[in-house]
């Protein structure tokens, strides 16, 4: 399948390299260029421009944000002017829900499908693709994208024909996340306190209440202090809290506990935290409570 994929960040590389495995042929374009290097030597065609990335059977996005994701796909020389009549674009990242909403409209106006497709898991699943992909968009659209998430995932849930939905999903998805390296950060900073050894309290949580991948994840992360290099770094989980929180605002649906949230990723980051993983909150709760043995 003859595909562009614009977006190259430590999730979007991995997956345009998968691409190229499962044998497609990828056209990358980032804003940065060198970025697109090390998938030139693995085959891939590099786009000077967003146009180039666009012609072929569909053209998936993979950007950080609302802002990144607008400036490419509006303009004169943007996705909605060189995809045409009839093109796909599918976009994976995570985005606010009023703006996937927003793309479908101009999507549709122009004569061209769109489809969201954003994906749980962090760079390494991206690189090994393991992710797992939420889609929504019309059907015969999210069937013509089957190829793509057979090279990029282990399994692809279909939540509808509205793409919003696969956003609010992802974003309500990312809050329990941030919510459960919160709850994390704070149980470990009391046993820590007690001068109890985190990583075996870890071993007893994942042993026996909480088995599920993200608290050996992030429970292990917490525990070793290890939030350099950020797989997922704290502005995003800003970012994300957010969205959540205005998605939430425009159903009238309270959310006490996101608006804490955010409140700790920004204290996070005013404390110069900005290019740690999120899951650097977790480490809040334990300079709260006056420990000065912080690993990490």
């Amino acid at each position: 399948m003859q595909v562009g994929f614009i977006g190259l960040g430590r999730m979007g590389a991995g997956m345009a390299a998968n691409l190229l495995l499962a044998g497609h042929e990828v056209t990358v374009y980032n804003r940065s260029p060198a970025k697109a290097q090390a998938l030139v030597a693995k085959g891939a065609h590099a786009g000077e421009q967003v146009a180039d990335a666009c012609r072929g059977a569909a053209v998936v996005t993979m950007l950080a944000d609302d802002l990144a994701l607008e400036s490419v796909v509006r303009g004169e020389k943007g996705l909605i002017r060189a995809l045409g009549r009839g093109g796909l674009h599918v976009c994976m990242a995570t985005i606010s829900v009023a703006l996937s909403e927003r793309l479908a409209a101009l999507h549709a106006e122009a004569g061209q499908r769109f489809v969201a497709a954003p994906v749980f898991g962090r760079p390494d699943a991206a690189a090994a693709g393991k992710l797992f992909i939420l889609a929504a968009g019309a059907p015969e659209a999210v069937e013509a994208c089957r190829p793509l998430f057979a090279s990029l995932g282990q399994r692809t849930f279909t939540v509808g024909d509205r793409p919003p939905m696969a956003n609010l999903i992802k974003l309500s998805g990312n809050f329990l996340l941030a919510a459960v390296i919160e709850a994390l950060g704070e149980a470990m900073a009391l046993v820590g306190k007690a001068g109890l050894d985190r990583h075996q309290y870890l071993e007893i949580l994942t042993s026996t209440l909480f088995g599920a991948p993200v608290y050996n994840t992030y429970g292990g992360l917490i525990a070793g202090g290890r939030y350099q290099p950020a797989g997922f770094a704290a502005p995003l989980g800003l970012k994300d809290m957010r969205l959540a929180l205005a998605a939430a605002e425009d159903l009238r649906v309270p959310m006490p506990l996101a608006s804490l949230l955010r409140d700790r990723f920004l204290a996070l980051i005013a404390q110069g935290g900005e290019n740690l993983d999120w899951s650097a909150i977790g480490q809040l709760a334990a300079r709260d409570a006056g420990l000065t043995d912080l690993p990490g």
